[in-house]
């Protein structure tokens, strides 16, 4: 699978305006197509974001599936509606598995009271392509002692962007892995000591509610 981490930067306010015509319009034509969208949340504590994630089966069929997406007419009558409500849309990583992958969870069909979970999205910048052989063998345990799994593991897919039209961040080598909580009370934040000397830039952690309508609940 191919993932894109996108985090979407908002106007002041309108996030919520974006997440509704989200979920109303662009979950089901956008996996029409051929790709999923895994998850779509609010990011706590950065009201003017809107991270999201969707996959796709390989390089072929993302740029088959968003040449039918962005081409078709969901998008094209909504497209502006959409653009008013960021600023910014090319914060966006490339990414494949590098471990567990996400679970299945069934979509509502409508949008409904929010999942209660919180996700944990930890975005490690690291050197060489071994990371994560480290990561498994010295940092899972770690995390298992503190009662802390991942629930997936992606790195950087260095493919090149066969839709240039959307842009992807190139020159990062990142490792991303998540965490779920049922509540955000039980959220835990374990170091990991053993993993800095590989990093190029500090940890990003983004916590992440799931919207009404993600798959990821």
């Amino acid at each position: 699978m191919i993932y894109e981490l996108r985090r979407y930067l908002m106007r002041p306010g309108r996030r919520d305006t974006l997440i509704s015509l989200f979920e109303r319009e662009f979950i089901e034509s956008q996996e029409a197509t051929g790709m999923r969208v895994v998850g779509s949340f609010r990011e706590v504590g950065e009201p003017d974001t809107f991270p999201w994630l969707r996959a796709f089966p390989d390089m072929t069929s993302r740029k088959q599936a968003l040449e039918a997406f962005y081409g078709g007419p969901v998008w094209l009558a909504n497209r502006d509606a959409a653009n008013a409500t960021m600023t910014d849309s090319d914060d966006v990583l490339l990414l494949r598995p590098a471990g567990p992958e996400f679970p299945s969870w069934e979509r509502p069909a409508t949008a409904e009271t929010c999942p209660s979970s919180l996700y944990v999205a930890t975005v490690h910048h690291v050197d060489g392509d071994d990371f994560a052989q480290l990561f498994h063998r010295e940092a899972v345990p770690a995390l298992a002692e503190a009662g802390v799994t991942p629930v997936a593991c992606l790195e950087t897919e260095h493919s090149e962007n066969t839709f240039p039209r959307l842009p992807v961040r190139t020159g990062v080598q990142v490792f991303v892995w998540f965490a779920r909580f049922e509540t955000p009370e039980e959220e835990r934040e374990v170091k990991l000591p053993m993993l800095e000397p590989r990093f190029t830039a500090p940890p990003e952690r983004l916590r992440l509610r799931p919207t009404a309508r993600s798959s990821l609940r």
